[in-house]
């Protein structure tokens, strides 16, 4: 919001100097953005009225002007401005003038002819970017009289970075309301009393029922022969410059300015472009319109347009048409003003690469009382303007879609305990009020009644913001929280997701945070489960509910991957959700994928790529911190590598899996080297084992390798299970330490070497004893598994 500081003094005019008034501002939440002064600097300009024009001798472009400026004689001028002419009155650089960039007028000669001083244009004085020809002042300016005073140059632009709930301060008529709350002092306020009618032209509005929820308030007035040859007032041409708008012509230039002044977006029609009465609708689908700056779109069917018998005049609250835009051959006009809802703006202009100041405030919120204040404010302008006679306002509302008031009750003893100060009541009244808010005493505090402009407003918590930031939160003291700390026994049983991630994090990996919804192709490679649909996604590719951590893990390490990042290894820990619209589930998984070597490049170190092995490890070690048991079984899953892939069991249930990525979804994604996931329920990994305390044998550790052949379709878990079952109690432990397949092994077989380690609490075991349970061990598996010992 920008805006002159002049102007917001014309309202509320503290006794504060351009620094403190910001400060003011900024430390009550309107952040000021910044400063600038609104003309660059220079001197010794005044008014002068060009009497006598006459053609150069020595130059067909030049003309020795002889100019009026209070002085006891005319000055001669030599000027090439294509517009100078006899009768208008200009800003004048008299000799010694000093402009931008410390340019010095001087007395010159010009072709041969004497010139004692120059005629400006505004982009000379720093009032415009560039300009066409001399800046022609209205025929009131009064000669002689410095530019700076005439203009009130002595100004600065205020550019207020507001945030979206403060849409009641994008206006002058707010910053100062808020002003006025802060330096508690009252605002000067403009008339906005009706205006006595002059003409009799009618006009019917209708809201379409279809829209009456999007504008629920429309006015609508005539006026009729006007004179778009007048000129707009000086005074709000500059207004309108530093705020940041261009002037077009009388009738737009005060429309903008009420906006600015108010906060009430209006439009004015060609009357005579109008076909019947007026329709606000929504767009019908593929319907066409240009657009006031003359870019053709095709309108969406979610928006909302005003019309008349024939085609779309304006988008509703964003821009208005080509076809019904005021120009100088206007004669009548048809006002707007209008209250469209915040949902039914936003986001509207942004569809069709648009964005003006209408859809800015509409998007926001703007205060539905203002319509009709904003009307009578702005015929008053434009009669004083551009003349012409009035017609009655016209209108259509419909009241049950009109922002309803709030009344919040406030209670005395809140305040201190938010605040952590005591404010009068008195003050607390006379602030609140001075914001706009009704207030009515009653005895354990304040009822008060919200106005329809502070859509933020909402809880008794809101109001005492607003206190807090009229008393000034640089002023709050210090108030240390005072709290019982109460601290509760940790089962020994659980492990805390700490250790979860400290485990992963102490195996180099790195958390990572990715969206719960994705793509629905790119989940179809993950999952097999059906996927939650968002009925509002944020894009097409983030429209389902995720049903494994897997997805978003991959995306992150691709792009990882596309950074030139190619050892990567990452965590999450998050939500999965499956089910239906009538039954969601959620369930807590953790998962990881990790790519690239096994160690990070040293020279010390051979690189060596990660395998199935390292994951698996990976794996294991999350279970050794809850001490849990569980089983790898070789098993298929739609996304992993048909010969790299583990279902992992816990107490004979499915609790995740892990292994390499298919290689045909690795060729889908473009991923040029191997990836491995795992993914397990966060539950499985939450219950722990507690310890035994066992004694230490004092006895010896013997130990005793085989070398088995095992069928190719047996695991080591299924050796390592069958031996566990009915073992020896001396049998403590066994170890697979080689497997080997090729020359000496007997075809469809593998050989695994195994030790098996054997100890007594109670003695030192005999050779008997040993070879007793290695022979047992060689029976369980002939009979069992068809494994045998190697020759």
């Amino acid at each position: 919001m920008k805006l002159s500081e002049n102007w917001l003094r014309e309202w509320v005019n503290p006794e504060l100097s351009t620094e403190a008034l910001i400060e003011k501002l900024t430390l009550a939440g309107l952040e000021v953005d910044g400063v600038s002064a609104v003309a660059d600097k220079f001197s010794g300009v005044v008014i002068g009225e060009v009497k006598q024009v006459s053609p150069h001798p020595n130059a067909d472009k030049l003309r020795l002007c002889m100019v009026d400026v209070a002085a006891k004689e005319d000055i001669a001028i030599v000027c090439g401005a294509a517009n100078v002419r006899v009768g208008i009155k200009v800003p004048v650089a008299m000799v010694g003038a000093v402009l931008a960039n410390n340019f010095k007028i001087k007395k010159a000669k010009l072709r041969g002819i004497p010139s004692h001083g120059m005629l400006c244009a505004a982009s000379e004085l720093g009032l415009a970017q560039q300009s066409e020809g001399l800046m022609v002042l209205p025929a009131s300016a009064p000669i002689g009289e410095d530019i700076r005073t005439y203009l009130q140059l002595e100004d600065h632009c205020i550019d207020i970075d507001l945030t979206p709930n403060r849409s009641d301060c994008l206006s002058i008529a707010g910053i100062a309301r808020e002003l006025g709350a802060l330096v508690n002092q009252d605002v000067n306020i403009v008339d906005t009393a009706p205006i006595a009618v002059t003409s009799n032209k009618k006009t019917s509005i209708t809201l379409a029922p279809t829209a009456q929820k999007a504008c629920p308030l429309y006015f609508g007035r005539h006026i009729e022969n006007i004179d778009m040859t007048a000129e707009t007032p000086i005074a709000i041409k500059e207004k309108l410059r530093r705020s940041g708008i261009r002037s077009v012509n009388p009738v737009v230039d005060i429309t903008n300015y009420v906006m600015i002044e108010l906060g009430q977006p209006m439009h004015a029609f060609d009357a005579d472009k109008i076909d019947g009465d007026i329709t606000v609708r929504y767009a019908t689908p593929k319907e066409k319109m240009v657009l006031l700056d003359g870019k053709n779109i095709e309108l969406n069917d979610d928006t909302v347009v005003i019309s008349d018998q024939q085609s779309v005049l304006a988008m509703a609250g964003i821009m208005g048409g080509a076809n019904s835009a005021v120009s100088e051959k206007t004669q009548h006009i048809f006002l707007e003003s209008a209250f469209f809802t915040p949902s039914a703006i936003a986001g509207k202009a942004r569809q069709y690469g648009l964005h003006t100041e209408a859809s800015h405030r509409f998007e926001r919120g703007v205060d539905p009382a203002l319509a009709s204040q904003a009307m009578a404010r702005l015929t008053s302008l434009l009669l004083s303007v551009v003349g012409g006679q009035v017609a009655q306002v016209h209108s259509a509302t419909v009241a049950a879609y009109l922002p309803e008031k709030r009344l919040i009750f406030l209670r005395k003893n809140r305040i201190k305990a938010v605040l952590g100060i005591t404010i009068s009541e008195r003050t607390v009244e006379t602030q609140l009020r001075r914001l706009g808010l009704e207030v009515e005493v009653e005895q354990d505090g304040w009822q008060v009644t919200v106005p329809s402009f502070r859509f933020d407003i909402n809880l008794e918590v809101d109001l005492i913001e607003e206190l807090g930031r009229l008393y000034g939160y640089d002023k709050l003291p210090e108030t240390r929280p005072i709290t019982r700390l109460l601290t509760t026994d940790l089962a020994e049983k659980k492990v805390s997701r700490s250790d979860i991630y400290a485990a992963l994090v102490n195996r180099g990996y790195q958390e990572a945070i990715t969206y719960s919804f994705t793509d629905p192709k790119l989940q179809s490679y993950f999952s097999t489960l059906d996927s939650l649909t968002l009925n509002n996604p944020i894009s097409s590719g983030l429209s389902v509910m995720r049903t494994s951590l897997w997805p978003g893990l991959v995306q992150a390490l691709m792009r990882n991957l596309n950074r030139q990042h190619n050892r990567v290894r990452l965590f999450e820990v998050g939500r999965v959700f499956f089910g239906d619209v009538d039954n969601i589930k959620q369930q807590q998984y953790v998962g990881g994928v990790i790519t690239g070597t096994r160690r990070p490049e040293q020279w010390t170190v051979e690189k060596q790529p990660l395998d199935f092995f390292d994951l698996k490890g990976d794996v294991s070690a999350l279970f050794e911190v809850s001490q849990s048991t569980v089983k790898y079984i070789a098993d298929s899953h739609c996304a992993l590598h048909p010969g790299q892939s583990a279902r992992i069991e816990q107490a004979g249930k499915t609790i995740g899996w892990l292994g390499a990525l298919h290689p045909q979804l690795q060729t889908e994604l473009g991923i040029e080297q191997t990836v491995y996931l795992f993914e397990i329920k966060l539950d499985a990994l939450l219950s722990k084992v507690l310890p035994h305390f066992s004694s230490v044998s004092k006895f010896p550790l013997l130990r005793r390798d085989l070398a088995l052949s095992v069928p190719k379709s047996v695991s080591f878990d299924e050796v390592n299970d069958c031996l566990q079952t009915g073992k020896s109690d001396i049998l403590k432990s066994i170890e697979l330490f080689d497997v080997y397949e090729g020359e000496g092994v007997e075809e469809g077989y593998k050989s695994l070497a195994v030790a098996f380690y054997l100890q007594d609490s109670t003695q030192t075991l005999t050779d008997n004893q040993v070879s007793d349970v290695m022979q047992d061990i060689t029976t369980r598996l002939e009979q069992q598994l068809a494994v045998r010992v190697r020759e």
